[in-house]
């Protein structure tokens, strides 16, 4: 999905404000196992996945563990960089080849001021992203493997095509074993 295309859906803006908008984002690509954002570094950039796959994740004691992905027709951001310049504490890396929209956020400022109306559509992007947030926290702590599983195929489908089972394992919070069970049983 192009940005354009996102954000009309969200309101409506005239052809000049459209035109703005889209200059104002670059356009980036990225090849199959390309870091978007590295672990520890700093970013002040907002990304539209116009087209690809990108999974944000982190490591502990060694292990590589899947926070979340982000699919195309979504915006993501290092959040912990831009409001509160601290590093970033995940790895953003991209899982398929992948364009990207970019901007980086006092660009975004400046924007919100010459078309006002930009920032419901970020309004919207944020309580998309709470609620994800949400109803991760809430699998974790509520839902069984399995119900957890099921919810992933609802978020994400045709996913089990596009990522290696241990990406998917991790992001569930189960070992692959499990993970093949569950498959096992559909």
């Amino acid at each position: 999905m192009e940005l354009i295309e996102f954000i009309t859906q969200k309101v409506n803006f005239t052809e000049q404000e459209c035109q703005e908008i889209n200059e104002a984002f670059h356009t980036e690509t990225y090849n199959k196992g390309a870091l978007l954002i590295k672990s520890g570094s700093y970013s002040d950039r907002i990304f539209f996945i116009e087209q690809g796959l990108v999974r944000i994740f982190y490591y502990k004691e060694d292990k590589d563990i899947t926070q979340f992905f982000s699919d195309q027709g979504t915006f993501t951001a290092s959040l912990s960089s831009f409001t509160d310049g601290k590093p970033e504490p995940y790895g953003w890396e991209v899982l398929e080849p992948t364009t990207v929209r970019v901007i980086a956020y006092k660009d975004l400022q400046n924007l919100f001021t010459r078309i006002p109306m930009l920032q419901q559509v970020f309004l919207y992007v944020c309580f998309d992203l709470i609620n994800m947030f949400s109803l991760k926290l809430e699998s974790i702590q509520f839902q069984t493997a399995e119900q957890r599983y099921t919810a992933m195929m609802e978020t994400y489908p045709g996913i089990l095509l596009r990522v290696p089972l241990g990406h998917i394992a991790s992001y569930l919070g189960i070992t692959q074993q499990t993970l093949s069970v569950i498959r096992g049983r559909r």
